[in-house]
C-alpha cells in the first residue's frame, strides 16, 4: 500500500508541476533546412516516445540494456557522441525545441545511431512515466538558468524533482549536472544537500571543475569558455 501511495503521490506531483510552469522558455525556432524538415517528417515519428502508452521494456531497453536519460539535449552534440561511444546502452533524450531535435536527427542519420529515443516536451512527464529504478544515469547539461528571481521556481533541480528522479534512478546511479551559472549550481547543491536520496562527496576541487572522462563538449560549453565562464560539473549519486 505504501508503494502505491508514493507512486500515486509522485504522479499527481508531476501533473501539478507541469500545470504550474514549464522548465523551458520559448519554443519558436529558425527555419529548418530541407534535410532537417525531411527528417522531422519521416524519422522523428519513429523515435518519439508517447507517455500515454504503457512503458515497454523490450522496446526501450532490449536484452536488459542500461537506460540513460539526457534532459534538455540542446543541439544533441553530447547525446549523439555519448550514444555513439556506448552502443550497448539505450538513451532517451528530452528536448522541447524543434531546432535542437532537428540537429540531433541529422547526427542520428549520419552516424547511423540506433540507440536513441526522443521526447519533445517537459522532461518531468517522461520521468513520471518511467518505472521505478529504470535508469542507470541522468544528464542535466546547461539547463535554462531562469536568472530572474520570480522565475527561479522553474529551475529543474528542486526538492520536488529530486524526489521524482530518485524514484527512477537505480541505487548508486549517477546524476550529472553541468552549468556555467554559479547561482544555479548553488541552488542545486542546496536542494541536493537537503535530500536524503542523493549524495555528493567531492574529494578535491578537481571533482567539480573537471568533466567526467570521455566528455563530449557542446557548442554552448565552448561558448561559455570563450566568454570566460567556467562550468561546474556535479557528479551526484543516488543513495544506496
Amino acid at each position: 500500500m505504501k508503494v502505491k501511495y508514493i507512486n500515486r503521490k509522485l504522479h499527481h506531483m508531476a501533473e501539478d508541476l507541469t500545470k504550474k510552469s514549464y522548465i523551458f522558455g520559448r519554443q519558436k525556432c529558425k527555419k529548418l533546412s530541407a534535410r532537417q524538415q525531411s527528417l522531422v517528417e519521416n524519422l522523428l515519428p519513429k523515435l518519439l516516445i508517447n507517455p500515454d502508452k504503457p512503458f515497454n521494456e523490450d522496446e526501450l531497453s532490449p536484452e536488459n540494456q542500461e537506460l540513460w536519460l539526457e534532459i534538455g539535449f540542446g543541439g544533441g552534440e553530447h547525446l549523439s557522441a555519448t550514444a555513439k561511444a556506448n552502443s550497448h546502452i539505450q538513451f532517451i533524450g528530452c528536448e522541447p525545441f524543434l531546432n535542437g531535435i532537428a540537429k540531433l536527427l541529422v547526427a542520428i542519420e549520419s552516424e547511423k545511431l540506433e540507440n536513441i529515443r526522443i521526447f519533445d516536451h517537459d522532461a518531468r512527464k517522461i520521468i513520471n512515466w518511467l518505472p521505478d529504478e529504470s535508469l542507470s544515469r541522468i544528464y542535466l547539461l546547461y539547463p535554462d538558468p531562469w536568472p530572474k528571481k520570480r522565475h527561479r521556481k522553474r529551475r529543474f533541480v528542486t526538492s520536488e524533482t529530486l524526489e521524482m528522479l530518485a524514484r527512477v534512478l537505480k541505487p548508486g546511479a549517477d546524476f550529472i549536472i553541468a552549468s556555467d551559472i554559479g547561482d544555479y549550481i548553488r541552488t542545486s547543491l542546496s536542494a541536493i544537500e537537503q535530500s536524503s536520496d542523493f549524495v555528493w562527496s567531492p574529494q578535491s576541487k578537481a571533482d567539480w571543475r573537471t568533466p567526467p572522462k570521455e566528455w563530449p563538449s557542446t557548442r554552448y560549453e565552448q561558448k561559455a569558455f570563450r566568454e570566460g565562464r567556467y562550468p561546474t560539473y556535479l557528479k551526484v549519486k543516488r543513495a544506496s
